[in-house]
């Protein structure tokens, strides 16, 4: 049995990102790396644009601890894709973010994939941390189970 590709309609947070001709290639496609440069970019963009993080001062600091990626069709430039977003679980200290990057809005995905964050204190950087209220309520708002 084959499994169902996500759709548009799997996302709650959008962002258009342009590539760029240095993205591609010697094939003439997206270059595997740079994918994940867009999830890490559409999870930053969402944080920021919430107010669930301050790069400056917050608390707490997200981590990557796991990153995963699906390719199923190529991108090349000049190509805007758009990266669709989703959380998948919150929980104490951590927040698994879902992620699909499409070639053309409403269209097939291109890519998919999973982005895991544990959050931690920002002085030490290594202990686990409980999310702040705000940084729960903002990925709860995009929550797909």
């Amino acid at each position: 049995m084959t499994k169902k590709l996500p759709e548009w309609t799997d996302y709650r947070f959008f962002l258009e990102i342009p590539t760029r001709w240095m993205d591609n290639d010697i094939y003439g496609h997206v270059n595997n790396v740079t994918y994940y440069s867009y999830f890490d970019t559409v999870v930053a963009r969402f944080l920021l644009g919430t107010g669930a993080i301050n790069l400056v001062d917050s608390p707490v600091i997200g981590v990557v601890v796991e990153t995963q990626c699906r390719f199923h069709a190529p991108i090349a430039f000049p190509d805007a894709v758009t990266a669709g977003l989703r959380v998948e679980r919150v929980g104490n200290t951590s927040i698994r973010y879902g992620i699909g990057i499409f070639r053309e809005a409403g269209q097939q995905v291109s890519a998919e994939g999973h982005f895991v964050h544990v959050y931690v204190d920002r002085a030490t950087q290594r202990r686990p941390t409980p999310l702040p209220d705000v940084l729960r309520q903002a990925a709860t708002a995009i929550l797909v189970p």
